[in-house]
């Protein structure tokens, strides 16, 4: 057999990995991992305020390797959508689940502390780009004419000071904040808005659907089903 002959069989084995490393590396794309899994029970049950089903879930979200800092992230985030009395009861709890698990001797990590915000802008200036790139655009309408003081809150506070923070990623972020408004009733307009904000920056339909397989383990159908339609509705909008 000739050199060129014994390459050829060689060649096809090289493509046959690689085509196999980027075939499994669309699977992974395509799927949570068990961090990104375990943040959507505690979002969930943060914002309907039912801390028993919260101390499992936090329970299980650092059994999967969410840092402690990285759950608190979480629920410091979750005040500006589920108000400061759910986002406080949260942390509560949280405190009580760190104390028995040390009782336990279980030594779970802290993981990063947010890095310093740059000082050349302020929470605003931040907040307005932030919240321009989340959405894809610059973010106005008729509501934040009638209540500015919303608007400049909106992106001083929750887009500047808190998406500025670097314990999550964006993508984290809005898992988070789906999982929150998919267990809250009412927010189905909020809720549409922040699954194509996901979509917008890296979640794909498939994480999406997911997130809607692990509301309903959870937190029940009723709670599954309304966020399936919701997600339905977002993407026929997206193929139009």
């Amino acid at each position: 057999m000739n050199k060129e002959n014994s390459a050829f069989p060689a060649l096809i084995i090289a493509l046959m990995f690689s085509f196999a490393a980027i075939s499994e590396a669309q699977v992974m794309q395509n799927h949570l991992s068990a961090k990104q899994r375990a943040i959507i029970p505690i979002a969930a049950f943060t914002a309907n305020g039912d801390l028993t089903k919260l101390k499992a879930a936090l329970n299980e979200g650092l059994d999967a390797e969410l840092t402690v800092n990285e759950i608190k992230e979480v629920l410091v985030q979750l005040y500006a959508y589920a108000g400061f009395p759910r986002s406080l009861n949260a942390i509560g709890t949280f405190m009580t689940v760190m104390d028995e698990r040390s009782e336990k001797g279980i030594k779970d990590e802290m993981g990063k502390e947010a890095s310093p915000v740059p000082t050349d802008k302020d929470s605003l200036e931040f907040g307005t780009e932030n919240q321009t790139k989340l959405v894809g655009q610059p973010v106005t309408g008729p509501l934040y004419d009638f209540a500015p003081a919303v608007d400049q809150f909106l992106k001083a506070h929750l887009f500047g000071d808190i998406f500025q923070r670097d314990v999550l990623n964006w993508q984290d972020r809005e898992l988070a904040t789906v999982a929150a408004l998919a267990n809250v009733e009412g927010v189905n307009a909020q809720l549409q808005g922040h699954m194509a904000i996901g979509m917008h920056n890296g979640l794909t339909p498939e994480q999406l659907r997911e997130l809607v397989s692990v509301l309903r383990a959870k937190c029940g159908l009723k709670v599954a089903e309304n966020a399936g339609v919701v997600l339905d509705q977002v993407l026929r909008a997206r193929s139009r």
